[in-house]
């Protein structure tokens, strides 16, 4: 079912949470909502939910106006950040809950439960209770639970945040592969840039109530519609036009800040025609790549990423000098109001 979200705000006392918000999410699709916090992701969320009304604007899902119907009418799945689990129920009694509530038929409600006991990998633990399960298998009985009623659209606001990052990493491949068997259309939010980049076919970048960007990861990626999606999606240099790294290699800025991703500085151990000139500050190993934090001449430290090949062919050490250029960088218009 597709989802609209037509010129929403919401305001809560003097703090506006969204602003004039307008977003398409196509059927079968899961599209992650992504920004720091007090963006506006968990709150255009749970307006879509039923769980905020918006001061204006409008909400459809599949075609049908549900911006001011109840919650319970618009078969939404919602999992929350802490699982919400009923601690006195079994695996299986959580799972069923929302049939039962609806008084399907016992059977269905049987076969329906075992059906998703298998589709989340929790077979053989529906006798369990909450206290009995890992945080990942707990999370996964939540979205078992939400999936029971076989809602039109799923919700998911920040589901991985309480969990270890290896549990967070086991999950979101887990959660893109369940989605690849159910297709409900999906909308998670999170404030991890990797997270959203591995589970989502599109990401909405939001920031200080508003759309930033909306776009595949690729989109998102390599071709940022603004300052702040690019040095917050991935990690990023921002320097003055000014910098040396730049006009000793011949480059000429236009605009006052300029960005480039450490995989895009080029390093090299002898000048070959490159002028610009930095001392090796830190050599910092993050397993697959290595780090290195440069000192320009100018007193700017940069970060240049290298592969562990690319880095033993270098044999950087601390307090080397080295010549460094960017293979791209990248720069934005100056808004209106500054020109």
């Amino acid at each position: 079912m597709s989802i609209v979200v037509d010129n929403i705000s919401k305001q809560f006392g003097s703090f506006k949470a969204l602003d004039r918000v307008s977003l398409e999410v196509r059927e079968g699709t899961l599209v992650a909502l992504l920004g720091p916090s007090g963006s506006g992701k968990s709150t255009l969320l749970r307006v879509i939910a039923g769980l905020e009304s918006p001061d204006v604007g409008t909400i459809l899902i599949d075609g049908r106006n549900t911006t001011h119907l109840n919650v319970r009418k618009r078969n939404v799945g919602f999992v929350f950040q802490h699982y919400a689990l009923f601690k006195h129920l079994t695996v299986r009694q959580n799972v069923a809950f929302g049939l039962e509530i609806r008084k399907h038929p016992r059977r269905q409600v049987k076969d329906r439960v075992e059906e998703l006991l298998d589709l989340v990998h929790l077979r053989g633990l529906g006798d369990r209770y909450p206290s009995q399960l890992s945080g990942g298998q707990r999370q996964r009985v939540a979205l078992a639970r939400s999936l029971a009623t076989r809602p039109q659209v799923l919700l998911l606001d920040e589901p991985f945040g309480a969990l270890d990052s290896k549990v967070r990493k086991e999950l979101r491949a887990w959660l893109r592969h369940l989605h690849e068997e159910v297709r409900v259309t999906s909308i998670i939010v999170t404030h991890d840039q990797e997270e959203a980049m591995e589970v989502a076919d599109e990401i909405v970048v939001m920031n200080q109530g508003r759309i930033e960007q909306v776009g595949t990861p690729t989109q998102i990626y390599d071709h940022p519609a603004t300052p702040f999606v690019m040095s917050f999606i991935g990690p990023v240099n921002v320097l003055p036009n000014t910098a040396r790294l730049f006009h000793d290699n011949g480059l000429e800025p236009l605009n006052e800040e300029v960005f480039v991703r450490p995989h895009d500085i080029h390093v090299q151990t002898s000048a070959n025609g490159v002028k610009a000139t930095a001392i090796v500050q830190r050599i910092i190993h993050l397993g697959g790549e290595i780090q290195v934090a440069l000192a320009l001449t100018d007193g700017q430290t940069i970060l240049a990423n290298f592969s562990r090949e690319q880095f033993d062919k270098l044999k950087l050490t601390y307090g080397q000098q080295v010549f460094v250029k960017p293979k791209a960088a990248k720069s934005f218009p100056l808004p209106k109001s500054l020109l």
